[in-house]
């Protein structure tokens, strides 16, 4: 069997994540701490016990995935798993830092200031209405290409996920989003659903963003992580820690290429990938993309005892 490790990203929050970890394993409870120290406030508090509108702001999510993507390896590593059993990593727009930190490119302090300037960078990129986004369901990427250049007028359309299965989430001017989910029936979609999010991300709206993390990353020590990471920005491989932060800051405005990042491990030889973090997203898409993949997701404590027993 070979693994990929792949990390989620926003969206997959819920107030109570990662509590069994916290609660029975002191190797997770040490990455709660830490996270909270390096931030300077008890986000673990925020995850644990709520609300939910706060824990779902960007600056909050951010961190607070990777926090409990970290507790789950912690928690792995604990009972002897190494991440170098993994072929490659990868993740879903910030989770591409859970992915990196991991497999100890980042380390985990500056993995949680780089995710909470990303967060509130992206959240000030576009004032608050502005932008919008919504997922289309049962087009092709060309076909949500040609919707988003139909729909964007005098504004900004684009595809900013291709999570695979026929879902892709489009981002831009709010006006233009709104066409595009107009038109979207006349073109062959299933259904199209304007998301409830707090920017449009994933778009060249986000440039400010991409600007603000060009100035953090530079100033972060980025190793060559243990094992390969997948980039969302080229759906491609790679250890270079300066090809690592290139791709970074171009991820902020470009298109995740979640399907494509799939196809490709599999493409190099993957047959499993375990979804490691709160939800279980990533192991869904994972089965629409391609079938044959094996797809498991480790977010509790009895899920890390089972996958270790080997269930």
């Amino acid at each position: 069997m070979t693994m990929a490790l792949v990390f989620p990203g926003q969206g997959s929050q819920s107030v109570g994540m990662g509590r069994s970890l916290f609660d029975t394993t002191a190797e997770s409870r040490k990455v709660f701490e830490e996270v909270d120290e390096a931030l300077g406030e008890k986000l673990s508090t925020l995850i644990f016990e709520g609300p939910e509108e706060r824990l779902t702001l960007t600056q909050n999510a951010q961190p607070a995935l990777m926090a409990v993507s970290m507790a789950v390896i912690r928690a792995l590593e604990a009972e002897g798993f190494d991440v170098s059993r993994a072929s490659y990593v990868a993740g879903h727009s910030l989770g591409e830092y859970s992915a990196l930190t991991a497999a100890g490119a980042l380390t985990l302090a500056d993995a949680a200031k780089l995710l909470r300037i990303r967060g509130l960078a992206m959240q000030k990129a576009v004032p608050p209405g502005q932008g919008a986004m919504a997922a289309s369901l049962g087009l092709e990427v060309g076909e949500v290409v040609r919707l988003c250049q139909d729909a964007a007028e005098d504004g900004v359309c684009e595809p900013a996920n291709d999570n695979g299965g026929g879902q892709i989430v489009i981002s831009g001017d709010r006006k233009a989003v709104d066409r595009a989910v107009a038109l979207a029936p006349e073109r062959g979609a299933k259904r199209a659903i304007p998301l409830t999010v707090s920017a449009p991300f994933h778009c060249r709206l986000m440039q400010p963003a991409a600007d603000r993390m060009a100035e953090a990353l530079a100033g972060a020590r980025i190793n060559a992580p243990a094992v390969p990471v997948v980039s969302n920005i080229t759906a491609s491989a790679t250890s270079d820690p300066d090809e690592i932060r290139e791709r970074l800051v171009r991820q902020v405005t470009g298109q995740v290429r979640w399907r494509e990042s799939v196809e490709w491990l599999a493409g190099a030889g993957v047959t499993s990938l375990v979804e490691v973090g709160s939800g279980k997203v990533l192991a869904g898409l994972a089965r629409r993309i391609d079938r044959t993949l094996e797809a498991k997701s480790i977010g509790t404590a009895d899920d890390v005892r089972v996958f270790v027993e080997g269930g």
